[in-house]
């Protein structure tokens, strides 16, 4: 049973910047590739970033490639989402999930668990 709480969210206005902690529990974290999702209202669920489990490898949607960086510490049990140069359509709730996969057949996203996200809200 692994949980995820995540935290670090807020209201920021555009061109401002968050940064995002998920904290693990369980002592299986660094053999789990980790990810950030966000879902805004009316939206499905959506790809944010990808970190593999010992953070060489990390992969992000178009939609914040240079802005977004995914980070993870291992020894703390944390993966972190810095959130730069923020727009007002990055608005939503973040969640932070385990293990994610994608499946083409229900295009949608699964994960291992999910945390109860953090909402995240950027003025213009």
């Amino acid at each position: 049973q692994v949980q995820l709480v995540e935290s670090g969210g807020g209201f920021v206005q555009a061109g401002g910047s968050l940064r995002l902690s998920c904290a693990a529990s369980g002592r299986t974290f660094s053999s789990y590739h980790m990810g950030w999702f966000r879902q805004a209202p009316g939206k499905e669920r959506e790809f944010v970033a990808l970190i593999n489990w010992s953070g060489s490898h990390t992969d992000y949607a178009d939609s914040v490639k240079g802005r977004f960086t995914i980070s993870r510490d291992n020894t703390k049990n944390t993966v972190y989402l810095q959130m730069n140069s923020l727009k007002p359509e990055d608005t939503a709730v973040y969640y932070c999930a385990s293990d994610p996969s994608y499946s083409s057949s229900s295009r949608s996203w699964n994960a291992g668990y999910w945390g109860q996200g953090t909402q995240v809200t950027v003025s213009s």
